[in-house]
């Protein structure tokens, strides 16, 4: 897979043009991370910034928007295909300006890009 497509939404997540993800719930494989701050796109790469409340004392992550394997707009849930633990392992997102350093965000990229795959069917 190439590194541009952790940038872009998979087809089949149910992703639509324009959707406001801010406030959904962030679940990965085994447990909720927590939720969608914002949403932003800088040099072509959107990503989610999810604010994790306590899980991660306190701070948010960057979620590079490939990454998502489903959105459920009624139950305003996102479907990440990682687990928490390689949330947390991402390289640490301190302040927005982050989201505008193309060198954090690639590294960022690269980081969910080397994860193995993972199913995306219920185990």
């Amino acid at each position: 897979m190439p590194t541009e497509s952790i940038w872009s939404y998979a087809a089949g997540s149910g992703h639509v043009a324009g959707q406001d993800l801010t406030g959904c719930t962030v679940v990965a494989s085994d447990g909720t991370i927590g939720h969608v701050d914002r949403q932003a796109e800088h040099f072509g790469m959107p990503h989610l910034v999810v604010d994790t409340g306590v899980w991660v004392f306190g701070r948010s992550v960057l979620v590079p928007v490939g990454v998502i394997r489903g959105i459920d707009p009624e139950a305003r849930t996102v479907t990440v295909a990682c687990t928490r633990a390689q949330v947390k392992a991402a390289p640490r997102f301190r302040t927005d300006s982050e989201t505008m350093d193309r060198d954090y965000l690639a590294a960022v990229g690269d980081y969910y890009h080397r994860l193995p795959p993972r199913e995306t069917t219920a185990d």
